[in-house]
């Protein structure tokens, strides 16, 4: 936790980007180091000269203190690419980020996501496929991930969100609330939070500028398994989407449109280059082989047969938790905890590992 305030007073600085970031967090034992490094370390590490004197005058005007208060006081948290939080599929990327700025969370249910983007000028075509299409795939627990842009991501988190889906809004500004762009959209990233995730790679107060969002477009592709796109001109920024997506080796689809519709030339285009052309969202369920992926997400969950068994299972996972740590998260006693895992290892829902280390049994 301590660390966490050098990892966001790095970030601070725009020339630290996610190669030269990686350089640090694989050299230095810890990013507090990495920060209170003298220049021959920082160079040895891999830093150029000029990004390194660029570094070190910049960190001479960042308290890691006052930074952090900042977040805090914006209720925004840190998940670094070396947190278990951090999204496995996104870690596999060319240039992951360093660090996510995170509202809301991400669960295991996100492993099934899709990218859905397009044009911010939708077309009333738009505007009828969108909902369809995005509302069938997050009822089968597909997570849907957009860019909180105007248009078809907007329409894309709305539809994911009427029908009590998961979404997730990437940014390419801060994640405080002066920030977000465009600002119409600040009360949807406030829903999308309650069930799902508003999250950017940029510090807070960071502005939106124009050269954030292809950058942000491969963290959208990133996380998913494929990406929709639903209306995008010749020209587009949904299209660097399918860009990224192709090039993390992740599957493109394109919802067809008219020969004659500017907004349907990129998808028409991406259908001739190869892309799967989608009328219904059962066509992507079925090319990922989805529809048996959602059914054992489904059979996996662990059911409480009881109101301690609930609280419990909100805090063990197949990662070893201790009985002491089980009793200060759930707040129930030490005794009751103990017997509500004795009966939930007798039904097979979680097993012993030892020195009361608890893990599900499933």
């Amino acid at each position: 936790m301590q660390d966490l305030k050098y990892w966001n007073a790095i970030n601070l600085d725009p020339k630290i980007g996610p190669k030269r970031f990686k350089l640090l967090y694989n050299h230095f034992e810890n990013m507090e180091q990495a920060f209170k490094a003298d220049f021959s370390e920082l160079k040895r590490a891999g830093l150029e000269k000029k990004i390194t004197e660029h570094f070190m005058a910049k960190r001479a005007e960042v308290d890691p203190d006052q930074e952090m208060e900042k977040l805090e006081k914006e209720e925004i948290r840190i998940i670094t690419i070396k947190d278990k939080e951090y999204p496995k599929r996104l870690k596999e990327i060319y240039n992951p980020p360093g660090l996510l700025y995170i509202r809301g969370k991400f669960t295991k249910e996100d492993e099934l996501a899709l990218a859905v983007v397009g044009t911010r000028k939708i077309s009333s075509y738009g505007k009828q496929v969108t909902p369809e299409i995005v509302r069938d795939l997050a009822s089968s627990k597909i997570t849907i991930v957009s860019g909180l842009a105007l248009g078809v991501d907007a329409l894309a988190h709305q539809s994911a969100l009427e029908v009590k889906g998961r979404t997730i809004g990437v940014l390419g500004c801060g994640l405080d609330r002066q920030s977000i762009y465009p600002s119409s959209n600040r009360k949807m990233a406030e829903q999308i939070e309650e069930n799902g995730a508003v999250i950017t790679e940029y510090p807070i107060e960071t502005l939106p500028l124009k050269q954030h969002f292809p950058a942000r477009n491969r963290i959208i592709a990133g996380l998913a398994l494929g990406t929709l796109i639903i209306e995008a001109p010749e020209t587009s920024g949904a299209l660097l989407t399918a860009r990224h997506s192709l090039e993390q080796n992740r599957d493109v689809f394109a919802i067809p449109g008219s020969i004659y519709s500017k907004t349907s030339l990129g998808p028409n285009n991406l259908v001739k280059m190869g892309a799967k052309l989608v009328t219904q969202a059962q066509d992507i369920l079925d090319e990922l082989n989805l529809n048996l992926a959602v059914q054992y997400q489904e059979t996996k969950k662990i059911a409480p047969d009881t109101k301690e068994e609930a609280k419990l299972l909100e805090y063990l996972s197949k990662e070893p938790t201790h009985i002491d740590k089980l009793v200060e998260k759930s707040g129930l006693d030490a005794g009751k905890v103990s017997s509500t895992l004795t009966l939930m290892e007798m039904k097979g829902k979680v097993r012993n590992l030892g020195s009361m280390n608890y893990v599900l049994a499933r």
